[in-house]
């Protein structure tokens, strides 16, 4: 049996299906409906469909990828307008050429209570965009004609083509995935794959291939059967899978172009009721309480102590947390990495200061109450930090800065820590001149005027640094509604892109970018303090909580972390942040930023 191939076949009754839905409507990750709106390129591509049928399938490999992916997306906006879960169009990851891997989620991969079992669809690892219709209709048959007792047992999502277009060319997406993430050279769509599947918190995993009949092979369980070496079903249900997590149930279905009902028929029977392993402990996760996940991120962060922001950080928090719990080894933890720099033997600062080594100087902030020569070291260097922050080449302008977005917090931190009344001055004067060339229309910060990127941490930088300056300055100071009015507009905007899950991206408004664990700790702790303090409304607390599930995800029991970007500086491409690596394990970074998560939606709870 031959099957003609298009660039995104199998879809060609969704493709119709988009057509009439426009003026429908459908839910955002916040669950308000609003008119879909498909763009005029996606109905072209719908009209266009049957013409590219028959002109066959020469015609339609020459269809660029972008026509493909507007075809696709068209497709996948038509069934989430459809009534019922899943409803949310978004994306796993991106191709090395920036092709979108585009998904059908639901928002509750990190509601551990909920009782729905959780099933993931995955299509076209292979790169036969044949499995994207099947998986497609397997959705549609789901929602629409499924029984209601099923429809009510699963919450399901799906990735339809998990290699489009061209990007199927080259080595193949083997799995798991150990390294790489998410820059590797040749292949970073399995990284982008292996963590949007375990991060669904899923049940069931169903790997659809398309063929010429329906078989369906289980990948564990009484059933189990032999699956391919390195495919994604074999990986996954593996107990030694490399997720972090566990194993989880797997089929591997191959089926005809129109048998997607049918996958979903057969999926759904044979299906086991059971929460699997890899779920159980991410429900584990999400049972702890704040307090305990920052007792665990104070005891363990910093690994490596300077002064920078990054341990400063985790010390001024440390430090509470010990007073909370009136821990004096804790207390003597951070004494003893601190006292290097309080005694003299190590200066503060080297021949280049740099804003991160001024905002480091906010530990000694929390330090000139101590007594004797420690006290007055202290007060010495937390000034020396504010002065030297607010040395300006000209108004607005700091003699320190990058110009970057990560100014925000590390420019202004030690003058806001230590309360100091010009440094406040200076800072505002950063804040607003920074604003003024880094802020969007929609409110997001560019990382630098030459990078024009939404950089994630460069806008949970803006996020935390600016919440930080508002809770100290003055009510009646002259700048604080310009401030403010930043910091509202900016954090609107931040909402609009948070993730289905509750994380917000590398790069934020671009849906195939990762997930990434520090700008979702900044952008929710800057969140929580403005709903805390009242420059926030309340339609910022479901945002809040579901970034909080979601971090507690992303924190291993050990005070390990999956997916914080390393270091990055500004470059001029897109491309350059995509390629940023994320580390997976230890990281001073995002366990300060954690630490700082975990303590501020305490207070926002005990607010309550």
């Amino acid at each position: 049996m031959n099957r003609t191939r298009l660039p995104v076949p199998g879809i060609r009754r969704d493709l119709a299906d988009a057509i009439r839905s426009v003026g429908a409507t459908r839910h955002d990750a916040r669950g308000t409906r609003t008119p879909i709106r498909l763009g005029l390129d996606r109905i072209v591509v719908c009209i266009a469909a049957p013409a590219l049928i028959l002109a066959g399938a020469a015609a339609a490999r020459a269809q660029s990828s972008t026509t493909d992916t507007a075809a696709l997306a068209a497709a996948l906006d038509a069934v989430a307008a459809v009534g019922g879960e899943p409803r949310i169009v978004s994306g796993a990851g991106t191709t090395r050429d920036d092709v979108p891997l585009l998904t059908l989620e639901n928002g509750s991969p990190f509601e551990g209570s909920r009782p729905e079992r959780r099933l993931v669809l995955v299509g076209g690892l292979d790169g036969d965009a044949d499995a994207a219709g099947i998986v497609l209709d397997a959705v549609r048959w789901f929602k629409t004609e499924a029984p209601e007792a099923e429809r009510a047992r699963w919450l399901v999502s799906a990735l339809p083509l998990a290699l489009p277009g061209a990007n199927a060319a080259g080595p193949p997406a083997t799995f798991p995935p150990v390294d790489g993430f998410f820059d590797h050279p040749e292949r970073p769509e399995s990284r982008y794959v292996w963590r949007w599947v375990a991060y669904q918190a899923p049940d069931l995993v169903v790997e659809v291939r398309a063929g010429d009949e329906l078989r369906v092979r289980a990948g564990s369980g009484p059933d189990a059967e032999g699956l391919p070496a390195r495919s994604l079903s074999a990986a996954l249900s593996d107990p030694a899978n490399h997720t972090g997590l566990g194993p989880v149930d797997t089929l591997l279905a191959t089926a005809g172009v129109a048998d997607g009902a049918a996958v979903m028929r057969e999926v759904l029977a044979r299906a086991r009721d059971r929460q699997s392993p890899l779920r159980n402990v991410l429900n584990r996760r999400l049972a702890r309480n704040p307090l305990t996940v920052a007792r665990l991120m104070a005891r363990r962060y910093p690994g490596t102590p300077s002064i920078s922001y990054i341990p400063a950080l985790a010390w001024v928090h440390a430090l509470r947390v010990a007073g909370m719990d009136d821990d004096a080894s804790l207390r003597d933890r951070v004494m003893e990495q601190v006292g290097p720099w309080l005694s003299g033997s190590r200066p503060a600062f080297g021949d280049r200061i740099s804003f991160a080594a001024i905002a480091g100087t906010m530990i000694f902030s929390q330090l000139t109450g101590l007594p004797g020569e420690y006290g007055e070291a202290a007060a010495r260097l937390a000034a020396e930090g504010v002065a030297l922050g607010a040395s300006e080449t000209a108004p607005g302008m700091p003699e320190h800065a990058s110009g970057w977005s990560d100014d925000f917090f590390l420019g202004t931190i030690a003058a806001v820590r230590a309360g100091d009344p010009e440094g406040l001055t200076a800072a505002v004067r950063l804040v607003t001149t920074t604003a003024s060339r880094l802020q969007q229309p929609n409110g997001l910060f560019h990382h630098d005027a030459d990078a024009p990127t939404a950089w994630g941490r460069g806008n949970g930088f803006g996020a935390l640094g600016l919440s930080e300056l508002l809770t100290v300055l003055p009510a009646d100071h002259p700048q604080r509604a310009a401030v403010l009015d930043i910091h509202r507009r900016h954090l609107a905007g931040m909402r609009d892109q948070q993730a289905p899950d509750g994380m917000w991206r590398q790069i934020v408004d671009v849906p195939g970018s990762y997930r990434e664990t520090s700008v979702t700790a900044m952008t929710m702790t800057a969140m929580a303090r403005g709903l805390r303090l009242g420059w926030l409304d309340d339609s910022y607390r479901p945002v809040v909580d579901r970034a909080w599930r979601a971090l507690l995800a992303h924190v291993a029991d050990d005070g390990t972390l999956v997916d914080v970007c390393f270091s990055t500086g500004a470059g001029p491409t897109r491309r350059h942040y995509l390629d940023r690596p994320a580390v997976n394990g230890a990281d001073d970074r995002g366990g300060a930023m954690v630490l700082g998560a975990a303590l501020e939606y305490y207070d926002l709870l005990r607010a309550d």
